[in-house]
């Protein structure tokens, strides 16, 4: 799936694709899908549903290809290896077919009852861009609080060195107007979890118009999670480094 699409070569004959990137998924997979379907269909959009499995070692390909073959408007992709949770995205969105494209998390720790909120953020308000600005409800366990106080530090970092016009530059709850985003897709270089803030820089400098959305964040009780915080942690500095070095040898900019 290593191919591009460009905004000529693609077709959007639907109102909104979401795009589910898939990694140890299995176990809330369906329920997460059927919630998904029941937000959907009480809006008066089309869509389409893209699940990318990247490679994941459990059974989430045999379940990504059974809800795939239960409805027409739902495709199932699968990465050969694993290439990271932005790859997965990228992957989504370039075989998207809706005016607007996004992603969410699947464990549905911002639910999906707030994808209704990002498309009209795009189609009616005129954004090229909606972003969700999570709002914690945290469990008092250390694992969690680490995890928020990691975050919220990632996030002052970004904007002590990018004056991003959004608070939650991390939010995996995305959407964008795509032929809007298309071109921007295929200058971004990380395929982790760095995606997230690089596609928002990239918006950023494009002048694209960037909307958020307030969604309320609740931690699932014991739910595996592929995020390692101290390690993603290192991971995004020094994919931030790389970023800052690379625009600066590329444009003179930042």
């Amino acid at each position: 799936m290593g191919a591009t699409s460009s905004v000529s070569s693609q077709s959007f004959g639907l109102d909104v694709s979401i795009v589910i990137p898939c990694y140890l998924d299995a176990p809330h997979l369906p329920e997460s899908v059927a919630e998904i379907d029941r937000v959907m269909k009480n809006t008066v959009w089309t869509y389409e549903l893209i699940f990318v499995n990247d490679c994941s070692p459990d059974d989430t390909a045999s379940v990504v290809d059974r809800l795939a073959a239960e409805r027409p408007n739902r495709i199932a992709i699968h990465h050969e290896v694993n290439r990271g949770r932005g790859a997965a995205v990228m992957t989504g969105l370039r075989a998207a077919r809706g005016r607007v494209g996004g992603y969410l998390d699947i464990d549905l720790e911002v639910h999906a009852r707030y994808i209704p909120e990002a498309v009209s953020c795009i189609l009616d308000k005129g954004c090229d861009v909606a972003v969700g600005r999570r709002d914690y409800r945290l469990h008092y366990r250390p694992s969690d609080i680490f995890r928020h106080v990691l975050s919220a530090g990632y996030r002052r970092l970004i904007h002590l060195f990018f004056p991003l016009p959004v608070t939650d530059s991390e939010s995996g709850y995305k959407f964008f107007l795509m032929k809007s985003a298309l071109p921007l897709i295929d200058r971004v270089e990380c395929e982790g979890w760095f995606w997230d803030t690089e596609i928002m820089l990239a918006a950023r400098r494009a002048n694209l118009s960037i909307g958020e959305f307030d969604c309320l964040f609740i931690r699932q009780k014991g739910k595996r999670s592929t995020v390692r915080p101290l390690r993603d942690a290192i991971q995004y500095l020094v994919e931030l480094w790389r970023y800052k070095r690379r625009m600066k040898s590329n444009t003179g900019e930042m």
